[in-house]
């Protein structure tokens, strides 16, 4: 039997690895996002692809085993993974959503999106309107993206709450076994995307460009006091974190501890991190303003005459406090990463002791506010990433994008190439 060992023993080893990750991902960043690199993508559609990359990068990984390249060796192994996840990346947003799902739901395909807008076909009071907002918005992108951000959860909550139930245990071999399991996970991921996302758009095109008679108006009005889809990042990105944090620095705790046979198991932390989630995006929310200051009393929406519509904009800072939450969950993600895959859940204490636990929650939040210092009080989204509109940081959204991209190189890393050249097999 063999097992993986740091090459350079710990630290060391998650030093190292940290860094060249970094470096990877901050290269990549200036050649394909930066402002001031060469291809310039940035938010869109750089963001739209690199989530697409990550959620095909699970099904590859985590449901179908990375079959059948599984036997490759090492680096070869990591290079096929790498390529045909770039292919399936665009043949799922080009193919299935723009194409396939786009011939019946035009708001999922920015081809069919950019086609009505130039085709002479809307009613000429809305026809310069729609071109205008779908040019700068590019909502089919967008759209897109909101179906990445449900199934960051729906996806790989199955795995790690559910232990693969229904599909396990079974004696399905692959790619049965991982078709079988992206099946089940993207009804899950549709109904959440349902309730949660669609009647956004239903707002979009309904009250924006018409009337919605098909598809339903945001229902959270009543909860969040805004009908904007960014109530649902706010605590979905938060539930996300602590789905993740289960499998990474928590070691399955505290679920582990619930006897309950499955589902039931799996229901019952489900709601769990639900709740999880939504508290700690409303700390965020009432809590952000405290450090905010001027560039959260900045966000004013004025009307015709140039006076300040109070209850736009009391409706426009709810909004961006609910975004922001999700912006603070985001700094997070390296932390709890890093620390589980390349620096073992190393701890002062027994790693897998109720103390070990808590120590490494407390320091994932410790290294989220460093991260988050760093970031907008030191500037690295402006001299490092060469983010637009540093003169009101905050309120752009704008350090989510890099966060993801950041953990991309360490992924890849782990789920295609087995942390090589930074562990080794030891037998």
């Amino acid at each position: 039997m063999t097992e993986l060992k740091p090459r350079w023993g710990q630290p060391i080893t998650g030093i190292i690895s940290l860094v060249c990750f970094t470096l990877i991902a901050w290269v990549l960043w200036y050649i394909f996002s930066d402002p001031r690199g060469f291809v310039k993508a940035f938010p869109y559609p750089f963001v739209m692809y690199l989530a697409m990359m990550i959620l095909v990068g699970l099904w590859q990984h985590m449901f179908c085993g990375d079959w059948p390249f599984e036997n490759l060796s090492q680096p070869l192994r990591g290079v096929v993974e790498t390529v045909v996840n770039l292919a399936l990346t665009w043949f799922v947003i080009h193919i299935v959503f723009y194409k396939i799902l786009g011939l019946g739901f035009n708001f999922l395909s920015q081809d069919n999106l950019n086609a009505l807008a130039s085709s002479g076909a809307l009613a000429p009071d809305i026809a310069t309107k729609f071109a205008e907002a779908n040019a700068k918005n590019l909502f089919g992108q967008r759209a897109v993206v909101c179906f990445v951000l449900i199934g960051f959860f729906t996806y790989p909550v199955v795995s790690i709450l559910f232990a693969k139930w229904p599909v396990r245990p079974s004696d399905l071999k692959q790619p049965m076994a991982g078709l079988a399991e992206i099946g089940w996970c993207s009804l899950i991921t549709l109904f959440f995307y349902t309730a949660l996302i669609v009647p956004f758009w239903g707002m979009i095109y309904g009250k924006a460009f018409g009337s919605s008679i098909g598809i339903s108006l945001p229902w959270w009005n009543g909860i969040s006091g805004i009908s904007h889809v960014h109530w649902v990042f706010g605590w979905w990105e938060w539930m996300i974190v602590a789905l993740f944090m289960t499998a990474n620095v928590w070691r399955m705790k505290p679920w582990s501890s619930i006897t309950l046979p499955q589902p039931l198991k799996g229901l019952v932390s489900f709601f769990c991190i639900v709740v999880i989630g939504y508290v700690m995006a409303i700390i965020c929310v009432k809590l952000a303003p405290l450090w905010l200051g001027d560039s959260f009393h900045h966000i004013q929406v004025k009307d015709a005459s140039g006076a300040v519509d109070a209850a736009k904009t009391a409706a426009e800072q709810t909004r961006f406090l609910w975004y922001h939450a999700a912006e603070v969950a985001g700094f997070t993600l390296i932390p709890f990463l890093a620390w589980h895959h390349y620096f073992d859940d190393m701890v002062p204490m027994a790693v897998d002791s109720w103390a070990g636990f808590w120590f490494r929650t407390a320091g994932v939040m410790a290294l989220c506010i460093i991260n988050y210092i760093f970031f907008y009080y030191i500037g690295w989204g402006q001299w490092g990433l060469g983010n637009p509109h540093w003169d009101h940081k905050f309120v752009h959204g704008e350090s989510l994008v890099w966060n993801f991209w950041w953990i991309i190189p360490l992924l890849w890393n782990e789920w295609f190439f087995h942390k090589w050249p930074f562990y080794v097999h030891k037998h």
